[in-house]
């Protein structure tokens, strides 16, 4: 997968972003959503299709977009790598999108740590949905990190800088500045 250096307005990694008006519509009300998310979270997102059914979930209506965009090898290449998109796919739903403790944050950052310890990106060295969705799910736990934790937690802070630099990922999201050079050596 090469993502342009430019993606085009509306789009994030080359996925279209639909305006509200266009013939698919993503609603999180509570009026088009089934029920809300385990935990006491938000509702799940609805996207209506129009003259066909609803999709319901993060992961369905991401999956469904890629797929309608033509960019499947954001699901995995191989057989192995698929699984392990929607082992993350899921992972994500169902950890990240949960109202977390410190501890609940602190396990999150310490597995996932150990976890791309000797990889580039979840599904090993391919770039996927699964880096996308997870990115978009820690941003808001990356950004309170101190310097002490995003060291402490190194390897996801090196993952979450490559993603956050990957062309189109960003988008309205602030940029999270990493030290390049370790400040404690007991992190």
């Amino acid at each position: 997968f090469e993502a342009s250096a430019n993606p085009a307005p509306g789009e994030v990694a080359g996925l279209p972003i639909l305006p509200r008006s266009s013939c698919l519509t993503l609603s999180a009300d509570s009026e088009s959503s089934p029920s809300p998310s385990p935990g006491g979270g938000a509702a799940s997102p609805v996207l209506q299709i129009n003259n066909g059914p609803s999709l319901t979930g993060l992961a369905t209506i991401a999956t469904h977009l890629v797929k309608q965009a033509k960019k499947e090898q954001l699901l995995g290449k191989t057989a192995e790598e698929k699984a392990v998109v929607q082992q993350w796919l899921e992972y994500r739903v169902t950890q990240i999108a949960l109202p977390c403790t410190k501890e609940d944050t602190r396990v999150i950052l310490k597995d996932l740590n150990l976890y791309l310890e000797d990889k580039v990106y979840l599904a090993r060295n391919n770039f996927t949905l699964a880096d996308i969705l997870m990115y978009y799910g820690l941003h808001h736990i990356i950004i309170d990190l101190t310097v002490q934790e995003k060291e402490k937690y190194l390897n996801v802070s090196r993952w979450f800088n490559h993603i956050q630099h990957y062309p189109g990922i960003r988008q309205h999201l602030s940029s999270i500045i990493f030290m390049k050079n370790r400040l404690f050596t007991n992190a």
